[in-house]
């Protein structure tokens, strides 16, 4: 009787084990990139419906690409009060606008645009007109944000699109500790966060740093273990121009001149413990080149980041920064 109740005991107890340590993953489409969701569940909860609905309310309030969002209306001067994921990321924005002394702009969108790097592509011909014209709507610190609406000059258009897929990381990551889960990861199109470790490998969340390679191959710079931290990536290989000399010039536009940003960093990872906040600083270190990206690192210890460039040979060298992962 003693026996028969000891195995069933044990039986019980080797079954909630597995249970405990069963890796849900779960993936979609989602800000033109796709998600990647991995997680530990006691329950083994699915939760990808509440996923896909908190995108879609993100989206609604965001998004550039679509017509009826929030930004959308506020872009075409329309009155809009804006809900709570906005003004966090009109915050955050503000504080790294500040913080990088501009050069981290969401009111760049229109050149971007007009660059064809944006939401709205265009076949107008830029000439430097039309770039004076354009670079006197941009300018973060003539926006505000008050009673949840938005105080803007009629030209000014903003673009989170640098700093929201970021956000969506996180609003994700906060959904599943707020179901109490404490080991996983969380993946859009390459920014991601993580929490506790891989549990059936007993190891920190491993994350692949890819090689800046122009004709679309896959290969990784460096693999890393991440845990209790974000991290996002801001890469010039995928979208650049290259002009009749041969110069790179990175999709990410230069605030101060209004032209796409000459630089020889091609890939540039940051963590931090926000993954929106990684996301914004990504962006605005390549734009920044690599002495002024030594010089900010310097006065923010609480940043580590990765830097993939082109030495004057044009062969690839890295730099690591306060304690970036080996």
């Amino acid at each position: 009787m003693f026996r028969q109740l000891s195995i069933v005991l044990i039986l019980l107890f080797l079954c909630s084990c597995k249970k405990k340590h069963e890796l849900i993953k779960v993936q979609g489409p989602v800000f033109g990139t796709a998600y990647q969701i991995q997680y530990y569940d006691n329950n083994a909860s699915n939760y990808q419906k509440q996923f896909d609905s908190l995108f879609k309310v993100l989206n609604n309030s965001m998004s550039n690409y679509i017509s009826t969002s929030d930004i959308s209306k506020i872009n075409r001067s329309i009155n809009v009060k804006v809900d709570h994921h906005f003004k966090t990321v009109f915050e955050a924005s503000k504080v790294i606008y500040r913080q990088t002394e501009g050069v981290f702009d969401p009111t760049i969108g229109k050149l971007v645009n007009a660059w064809n790097f944006g939401s709205e592509n265009t076949k107008t011909a830029l000439d430097s007109i039309k770039v004076d014209s354009l670079i006197k709507t941009v300018g973060f610190n003539r926006v505000g944000l008050e009673n949840s609406k938005v105080k803007k000059l009629p030209n000014t258009f903003i673009d989170f699109n640098a700093i929201a897929k970021g956000y969506g990381v996180d609003v994700i990551a906060d959904f599943l500790e707020s179901k109490g889960i404490s080991n996983y990861l969380v993946d859009i199109g390459g920014e991601l966060r993580a929490k506790g470790i891989h549990l059936n490998k007993q190891k920190e969340w491993a994350i692949g740093i890819e090689n800046p390679n122009f004709d679309g191959s896959q290969s990784y710079s460096k693999i890393i273990g991440i845990t209790d931290k974000a991290m996002a990536t801001s890469g010039t290989y995928r979208k650049f121009k290259v002009d009749e000399n041969g110069n790179k010039y990175a999709h990410i536009i230069n605030t101060k001149t209004g032209y796409p940003t000459r630089t020889n960093i091609l890939s540039v990872s940051v963590i931090a413990d926000k993954c929106m906040m990684a996301d914004g600083y990504a962006t605005a270190f390549q734009a920044m080149g690599i002495e002024r990206v030594e010089k900010f690192l310097a006065k923010h210890l609480e940043l580590q980041a990765y830097l993939i460039f082109e030495n004057e040979k044009g062969e690839l060298e890295t730099k690591s920064f306060n304690g970036f992962p080996e």
